[in-house]
């Protein structure tokens, strides 16, 4: 898939097949529907967006980023791109930018996750589609310019440095683990 129309109908088949949150997958579903343009930053009205969970599941480890624009540690992620063939693909590539590392493995099973959230102006919201990644062995990280710093967290240090939608999901990849 390479079309920007292509990309959406990828979307909505992994939503249609998402299990799990319903309401907020429907909502999901809306959105795209209400707006032929749900899948790029342009759209005013909110987008969607992919993400993956780097794991280290051998140490029981995460890697997170330090947003630079948003100050607070997450998964890496971000907007879809028209050169994506599929969200899957665009997550897999935000991960592998943001992290540095190449060879990354997407969980099998599509996102782990759903989560909305609010965003500065002037768009308003990012429908995330969260998947979770797991590293190579020997896998090194490098810091990317869209990070403050790149660091790796045992899954209990989680709850002390991320929000609740960062730790609903390192819960949901341990459980797909």
């Amino acid at each position: 898939m390479t079309s920007r129309s292509t990309l959406q109908d990828d979307a909505v088949l992994v939503l249609k097949n998402h299990r799990g949150q319903e309401e907020l997958r429907q909502s999901y579903l809306d959105h795209l529907s209400a707006h032929p343009d749900g899948m790029w930053k342009a759209c005013g009205a909110g987008h969607l967006t992919a993400s993956a969970l780097v794991l280290a599941p051998e140490r029981g480890q995460v890697l997170l980023t330090l947003h630079r624009k948003l100050r607070m540690w997450l998964q890496m992620g971000g907007h879809c791109e028209p050169g994506d063939r599929s969200v899957a693909a665009a997550a897999l590539r935000e991960a592998t930018e943001e992290s540095g590392i190449e060879g990354l493995t997407l969980l099998p099973g599509g996102p782990l996750r759903l989560d909305r959230h609010s965003i500065p102006a002037p768009c308003t919201q990012h429908f995330d589609l969260q998947y979770g990644a797991v590293v190579p062995p020997g896998a090194v990280e490098m810091i990317s310019d869209e990070s403050l710093d790149l660091r790796w967290f045992a899954y209990d240090e989680v709850a002390a440095v991320a929000d609740t939608s960062v730790r609903r999901l390192v819960d949901a990849a341990r459980a797909a683990l």
